[in-house]
């Protein structure tokens, strides 16, 4: 981050804290061992995209969101009240209908046209040449072996990691929530996409071996005043995390990346969530996003998405239906 960016940045943050001291006068709940009580469970739901769309400004006008939640909304019922399109052999497979899907439809308060932060342009940074490199040759490689194997999948798709429980978290379709729970020396984060619950040691214990690596990271975490600051290393090379609604195809970030996520009360019910991706074999610097999430008395809900589960048989068995048609073995 270059000086210019980190000053303006601090600028940023500086009016933010103002305006949230503003509106909430009294210092942040305390558990009753002292730490700040970010407890509860939170909505990530946004209009607001992870990128700023090409032609956009760095904000949006009272008028410009008013408008998009109207549309939004009109959306939505347009697509409850439409009919419905049955799935056609060799045709229209069809897919989720919007019922299912929970994008919300309000974009954050600060009206920012995205959530990444820095760059200021509200742009991902460009890839860098290896990173370009593995993201064409990735695209090859689905192209002509992409059901081959179920290792051939995401992790998504294969029910191992939720496409937008992260870390770091985005938001994305539905099951956007998450859970936070405290202890002295622990935190837990478990988001309903997928139940994923990650804990978080606060006791300083040192990170394991390089030699282990894990499908959400290894995380450690540490208070730096109110706000929880949580370092995450140690990926799996495998997991191939993607900025889902962000990037093109093909893009996926290495057992390198590095996370640091910071979480923090601004009110009574908002959680401020905010993340730095490193990863130099994928970008060509630092990246970093930031969004609210609004408490909520809902309730989560398990996620019925599981190894092995039917859709898998389906792209598979599909795959080498084509095969046969196009005279493979």
């Amino acid at each position: 981050m270059s000086h210019r960016t980190y000053l303006l940045l601090l600028a940023l943050s500086a009016l933010l804290f103002v305006e949230a001291t503003s509106a909430w006068a009294q210092a942040p709940p305390r558990t009753t061992w002292g730490q700040p009580d970010l407890q509860g469970i939170w909505d990530f739901r946004t209009l607001t995209p992870l990128q700023r769309p090409d032609d956009s400004s760095e904000f949006l006008t009272s008028e410009e969101a008013a408008s998009l939640e109207r549309e939004t909304v009109a959306r939505n019922q347009e697509l409850l009240e439409a009919p419905p399109r049955r799935t056609e052999a060799g045709g229209n497979v069809g897919g989720y209908n919007n019922f299912w899907m929970d994008r919300g439809t309000t974009a954050i308060e600060t009206r920012r046209t995205s959530l990444v932060i820095d760059p200021l342009d509200g742009r991902l940074p460009d890839l860098t040449e290896v990173g370009r490199e593995r993201s064409e040759a990735w695209q090859t490689y689905l192209t002509e072996h992409g059901a081959d194997s179920y290792t051939d999948r995401n992790t998504s798709d294969r029910c191992i990691v939720g496409f937008n429980a992260g870390p770091p978290i985005t938001p994305l379709a539905y099951n956007q929530n998450m859970q936070l729970f405290q202890t002295p020396t622990h935190v837990v984060i478990y988001t309903e996409m997928v139940h994923t619950a990650r804990i978080v040691p606060l006791d300083s214990r040192p990170t394991l071996d390089g030699g282990v690596r894990l499908w959400s990271g290894d995380s450690r975490g540490y208070w730096d005043g109110d706000t929880l600051v949580i370092e995450s290393t140690n990926f799996n090379a495998k997991r191939k995390w993607i900025p889902l609604a962000g990037v093109g195809g093909g893009v996926y970030t290495t057992e390198h990346m590095t996370l640091v996520e910071r979480l923090r009360r601004l009110d009574d019910d908002t959680l401020e969530y905010t993340f730095t991706v490193t990863d130099p074999e994928t970008w060509s610097r630092p990246w970093t996003a930031s969004m609210p999430m609004q408490r909520t008395d809902q309730p989560l809900y398990e996620y019925a998405c599981h190894e092995g589960n039917y859709s898998m048989e389906g792209i598979l068995a599909g795959a080498r239906v084509l095969e046969l048609a196009e005279g493979g073995q």
